[in-house]
């Protein structure tokens, strides 16, 4: 799996969280000390998936710092200085595997335009893609062979169906009593959870307009054509759209982090 692309979307500005987000990309607000966008490579990563686009926009230069800077700030090194300063890493990380590569895809541009602007960097087969404010515990490489399957039936698209958690509690009520009062239920409907599989076809739905939001006239175009699959994933989904979100997963990463298929 390790020359499959996964392209993720690292440029949106996260206007829901202005806590974080004013001073970093969303993809950088951290769960555990390390960014959002850290823990969703290294869920593809132990999975096989190695080999990563990431489609940049607002603040994208904090994450190409971050990344330059990895050997430096997560191993032991030794630095050679003078005239070619040098960095030896000695140990300390895992990711030495990570091919990853930056693209600049604009400030204002919405989710398709970013998309269709990495086309060259993704190959000429099969590849994933995915949000950079999204996390599970997914099993990346059951939902790829899910998706070759499809393939040959002629679907070009494959999308992860989640029950998301509603913010609001719900009340079970007999006439007007209420019975019972469950906090933030699951909801029974599929929503697109955001981890997707794709052909190279996708980009015949695109366009390298600004406004082209890939959820919406492709999508759609792809529902009509009956070429989007589901892919139903009963586990663990959690966003992080608003501050009280990156909180319940700073939580959840001290309880048991259980999208940390990786330990």
């Amino acid at each position: 799996m390790n020359d499959v692309p996964v392209v993720i979307w690292c440029g949106g500005k996260g206007t829901r969280m202005r806590e974080e987000t004013e001073y970093k990309p969303k993809p950088m607000v951290e769960i555990g000390g390390k960014p959002i966008l850290w823990h969703i490579m290294k869920i593809y990563s132990h999975y096989g998936f190695h080999n990563f686009v990431l489609a940049l926009g607002y603040k994208g230069n904090m994450i190409r710092e971050y990344f330059a800077n990895y050997d430096l700030m997560n191993s032991n090194v030794t630095l050679k200085l003078g005239s070619k300063e040098q960095v030896v890493p000695l140990g300390g990380h895992d990711e030495r595997d990570w091919n990853i590569t930056l693209v600049d895809t604009g400030q204002e541009a919405m989710t398709g335009a970013r998309l269709k602007r990495v086309q060259k960097y993704v190959g000429n087969g099969t590849f994933m893609a995915t949000y950079g404010d999204a996390i599970t515990d997914e099993n990346m490489k059951t939902l790829f062979d899910f998706h070759k399957k499809q393939q040959k039936q002629g679907k070009i698209a494959t999308i992860t169906g989640i029950h998301p958690t509603s913010r609001f509690g719900e009340m079970q009520i007999e006439n007007d009593t209420v019975m019972s009062f469950v906090e933030k239920p699951k909801l029974k409907a599929w929503v697109n959870g955001g981890f997707y599989v794709l052909e190279q076809d996708i980009f015949d739905y695109l366009d390298n307009s600004d406004d082209c939001i890939f959820e919406k006239k492709p999508l759609e175009k792809l529902t009509t054509d009956r070429k989007l699959s589901i892919y139903k994933h009963e586990g663990l989904w959690h966003s992080m759209d608003t501050y009280r979100d990156a909180l319940d997963l700073n939580e959840l990463w001290a309880k048991n982090a259980p999208w940390k298929v990786w330990r």
